[in-house]
């Protein structure tokens, strides 16, 4: 999956004076940021599309001091929050692969999971999309999918579970059934 999907609003940021952040839009209209990637982030292009001709030319005259800040790199390779009503859209409906960790706020094992899901959502990032459930917030979904104990993580390819990994397990027997289903 590419990123192309993932569009950014930008804005840039320059100084009136010295210290004093100065925050203006150059763009008549909402511009995007489109970062293109093959492995995450790493070797990605960023290109700035506009339906006005002269972007290019406006932007740059007016962005000469100042700088563009994007913060892209915290929105992708993100462990987000899937709720009830929006796992049929991000789960279910979801293009790409899905990772999704179903834990609790009390529970410790899920504690110790939770940077590894991190990590890999950071590597997998525009490969596959990784979330969290909450049990205590949404217990329908984890009866639905026959979730009985915490840390559980469902893998779901087209809208289908595939596979299911129960407990606090090492970050490489994830990353296997991660790429299992990147291949297949």
């Amino acid at each position: 999956m590419a990123l192309e999907k993932y569009c950014f609003q930008v804005s840039t940021v320059s100084t009136a004076r010295v210290g004093v952040p100065h925050s203006h839009h150059p763009f008549s209209s909402k511009e995007k940021l489109n970062l293109l990637t093959s492995k995450g982030l790493k070797g990605s292009s960023i290109s700035l599309s506009s339906s006005s001709s002269s972007f290019a030319l406006s932007f740059n005259r007016r962005c000469r001091s100042s700088r563009i800040v994007c913060k892209a790199s915290e929105a992708v390779g993100k462990v987000e929050v899937v709720t009830e009503s929006s796992w049929n859209n991000l789960v279910v409906g979801g293009e790409s692969p899905v990772l999704v960790e179903f834990w609790a706020p009390w529970c410790g094992p899920c504690r110790m999971i939770a940077p590894v899901i991190d990590e890999l959502a950071k590597e997998y990032a525009g490969k596959i999309m990784c979330y969290k459930l909450n049990t205590d917030d949404c217990p329908n979904v984890a009866t639905e999918y026959g979730v009985r104990s915490i840390p559980t993580v469902l893998f779901f390819k087209n809208g289908e579970k595939k596979q299911s990994v129960i407990g606090a397990v090492p970050k490489s027997t994830l990353a296997d059934t991660i790429e299992k289903y990147l291949d297949s």
